[in-house]
């Protein structure tokens, strides 16, 4: 209490009423005390110092209200406490006591209206009193509720890079509440959780089977196996070439290919997917242009170009304008000029479909060396990884 006035210096004695305050400061113009108890009733506060008795104050003792209480919130918690419960009413201020059955609780905040508190261990149903100066409030009932242990029925998916980072959802029951979810010995990021779901963003981990469990005030899970897989690689194609049609099988060799789920040749998908080994597959090419890169994806992640050969080159179909000379001597041995375009990757070139030894020059002309034939016309035939030409007439004299 504050004492406001004028020649207060040297108080000696500061009464409420015929009980003495305890003077904490005292200067000419103010004192302050603490209160001494009181019943409740109007006392007169007087301060004496050597010049005698100052007039006197009314100061009011006011009996403080019993506490009432109308709800807690959780009504329920673990038999192992700890947890946060909210207690609300009327006449709470200072609350000095706040019991779950015999047991006391610790309290957090206190106001008016409202007592939070951590909720002691305990079991059953107990009621809850809370006590003031004013008394001690009516009860509520409390119960303790044992949280069953969680379970988990599912991952999915269940397999990841290990890098971690993808977001992976476990399918159980009494989930409510996980404070840890654990790759191995790993903790994830909770996202979402409910009582039969959590997801979270799986941690780093090497390649390697792990357990996941979930932990709740029930307890621990039992563990479900996660594997970390390594990302898939690359490292040689066969062929290297193709058609810009696609539709041709190509072998991918690598590693780690065995949970392939998906092919591109520059972004576009394979089709026909199948896997030989873990070290190769086949598909069938998609059509595109140019040279691309061909990437594998498994849940281990997507390969890159870094390592091996993984280029893919698209090739425009191989085309014939002119033959110089169209016709030679039926011995053969004749050099006959292809000319044309998409030439530059020929493999075969064929007279009536004999093979002919031959020579690719550029992408627009290909020299050729005519086998024997029988006198009278052929077709001349070019042939890349692109497919086979058109065909071209050429005429065998008789020697």
């Amino acid at each position: 209490m504050t004492l406001n006035g004028t020649n207060l210096s040297g108080a000696t004695v500061v009464l409420f009423g015929s009980n003495p305050a305890t003077v904490l400061t005292n200067t000419a113009t103010q004192i302050t005390v603490i209160a001494p108890a009181g019943s409740p009733s109007s006392v007169a506060v007087t301060v004496t110092t050597a010049g005698g008795m100052s007039n006197a104050l009314t100061y009011t003792y006011v009996a403080a209200p019993v506490p009432v209480l109308t709800s807690v919130s959780p009504p329920s918690g673990p038999p192992s406490g700890g947890n946060t419960v909210t207690l609300t009413g009327t006449g709470l201020s200072g609350a000095t006591s706040v019991k779950f059955g015999a047991n006391p609780a610790t309290i957090l905040t206190s106001s008016a209206t409202q007592v939070t508190v951590i909720a002691p261990a305990n079991t059953g149903t107990v009621n809850v009193t809370v006590t003031t100066a004013g008394g001690t409030s009516n009860a509520l009932p409390y119960t303790y509720t044992a949280t069953p242990v969680p379970s988990l029925s599912s991952l999915n998916p269940t397999s990841g890079p290990t890098s971690g980072g993808n977001t992976v959802t476990l399918n159980g029951t009494n989930l409510t509440g996980a404070t840890s979810v654990k790759f191995g010995s790993n903790p994830a990021t909770i996202l979402t959780n409910t009582a039969t779901q959590v997801t979270v963003t799986a941690p780093a981990g090497p390649p390697s089977s792990v357990g996941v469990t979930v932990t709740t005030a029930g307890g621990t899970s039992n563990p479900l196996p996660y594997f970390y897989l390594a990302a898939p690689t690359v490292s040689d194609l066969s062929p290297h070439l193709g058609p810009a049609t696609g539709g041709n099988t190509v072998t991918v060799f690598g590693s780690n290919l065995t949970l392939t789920s998906a092919v591109t040749f520059g972004g576009n998908p394979a089709t026909g997917i199948i896997v030989v080994s873990d070290s190769q597959l086949t598909v069938t090419a998609p059509a595109g242009s140019g040279t691309v890169v061909v990437t594998v994806t498994t849940p281990g992640g997507t390969s890159t170009a870094a390592t091996g050969n993984p280029y893919y080159t698209y090739l425009g179909a191989p085309t014939l304008t002119s033959l110089t000379p169209a016709h030679g001597s039926e011995l053969g041995g004749e050099a006959i000029v292809l000319g044309g375009s998409n030439l530059t990757y020929t493999d075969a070139v064929t007279f009536g479909g004999v093979p002919a030894s031959f020579s690719a020059i550029s992408d627009t002309q290909v020299v050729a060396t005519s086998p024997g034939g029988a006198p009278g016309t052929v077709n001349v035939v070019a042939h890349t990884p692109a497919g086979n030409s058109n065909a071209l007439p050429y005429v065998y004299d008789p020697s």
